[in-house]
């Protein structure tokens, strides 16, 4: 008797012109980040999307495209150079990309930082529907 197992499911590896799609859109919401253009990162989003980001607190948190631009307005104020840096970007099924990036400033005190973060973006129908956003921000500059 031959037991036969395979790890690999094809249809998990989603579609070439997908993964395009969705770099193009995830390259776009970082140009927009990092022309510090709230209103036009905010509108890549479903019109209330789903965050799980550690400053909005713990658990699930949904944010309308005005919150969104609110937030980044009022990071932008504390961190007026903050810029991001992808290091790079892992398609994960048709919906999902998952981006590893470099977020860097100067803080209010003159401290400059370099935080790394993951962030992991589900996209349907062109639009960013769930932004899980991870990283630690314990003090280390």
């Amino acid at each position: 008797m031959t037991l036969t197992f395979c790890a690999c499911n094809q249809d998990r590896i989603p579609a070439e012109d997908t993964v395009n799609t969705h770099s193009a859109l995830i390259n776009e919401y970082f140009d927009n980040f990092n022309q510090h253009d709230w209103k036009s990162m905010a509108a890549m989003y479903s019109d209330t999307a789903a965050f799980k980001d550690p400053s909005l607190g713990q658990g699930l948190v949904y944010q309308t495209h005005e919150q969104i631009i609110h937030k980044y307005t009022a990071l932008q104020q504390g961190i007026p150079d903050v810029n991001d840096t992808i290091i790079n970007m892992y398609p994960s099924g048709d919906d999902y990309m998952i981006v590893e990036f470099i977020s860097r400033g100067t803080l209010p005190d003159s401290t400059t930082f370099t935080l790394p973060i993951c962030s992991i973006f589900k996209i349907e129908n062109g639009k960013i529907t769930n932004d899980f956003t991870y990283y630690n921000n314990s003090g280390e500059k």
